[in-house]
């Protein structure tokens, strides 16, 4: 097999598992279900976190059962190897499913070769499923994704988060925000990274900031904005490393200087 049948094969299998997952969490949306929380005040876990994730693993292990994974629940971690490595937000905006409200997403990619090779971001609630492939585009619902050609930046439309510890100011995240309001942009925060990332990729937003997330919060969003045409970076604009926990900025690259600028500024 070749790496891109090997790769649409992975594509294939992500597909179905995001699908499934979501099915599961659109059901669930609105019940009565158990919820703990993890570090941090609004940090939430709900069963369906927990159910989405053992979805995902099993119906990825039926086709690949010597696969790793790395997923933001308890007890499936592994570090990148040789094999391929599935990243996996089983349910992305926890906090905006524990409270009803019915916007969240289900989030795979692939690591092979030391480079993530596809990515499923999918929103059950409306069905759009947003799909990359390395070196061959993004889609949503099957049709082609181009960021956008906003190159003045007070045109822009951004987007961000917040960690959940904000209120201690980890690297001037306030701070950081604080700069961008004052520049007069329109900013939105929707609570879904996967769907902020993907997003940029879709050309909904022309840039997406964020002060840390881990790798399965961005990973499948990472390589939808790449393949979309947009660039992907740390706040000083060298690269973003998947597996650290690091600020990420995403745009649609016409803006990305710019947004380096304002981000990076005196602020560490």
């Amino acid at each position: 097999m070749n790496r891109c049948m090997a790769i649409s094969h992975l594509t294939e299998v992500a597909t179905q598992a995001a699908k499934e997952a979501g099915e599961l969490l659109a059901r669930g949306l609105g019940t009565n279900f158990a919820m703990t929380t993890k570090e941090g005040r609004q940090n939430l876990v709900t069963e369906y976190d927990l159910a989405s994730q053992k979805l995902i693993i099993e119906t990825i292990k039926k086709t690949f059962p010597d696969h790793h994974f790395l997923a933001e629940e308890e007890d499936v971690h592994a570090h990148p190897s040789d094999q391929i490595l599935w990243i996996i937000d089983p349910l992305d905006g926890t906090v905006n499913f524990a409270h009803g409200i019915p916007f969240f997403a289900v989030s795979i990619a692939a690591f092979m070769e030391k480079e993530i090779v596809c990515g499923v971001v999918y929103n059950p609630m409306i069905d759009e499923l947003f799909v990359a492939e390395k070196g061959r585009g993004s889609t949503l619902n099957g049709n082609q994704l181009q960021v956008t050609k906003i190159d003045q930046f007070d045109k822009a439309l951004l987007a961000t988060g917040f960690p959940y510890n904000a209120f201690e100011n980890p690297i001037h995240c306030i701070d950081r925000f604080g700069k961008m309001v004052a520049m007069g942009n329109a900013i939105r925060r929707i609570g879904v990274a996967a769907l902020d990332l993907a997003y940029v990729a879709a050309g909904r937003f022309d840039g997406f900031w964020e002060c840390s997330l881990h790798p399965w919060d961005m990973a499948a969003g990472k390589l939808l904005v790449e393949e979309a045409g947009g660039k992907v970076s740390h706040y000083d604009g060298s690269p973003h490393p998947i597996f650290a926990h690091v600020p990420i900025l995403a745009t649609n690259g016409y803006l990305h200087e710019q947004m380096v600028e304002i981000l990076k500024g005196d602020l560490k």
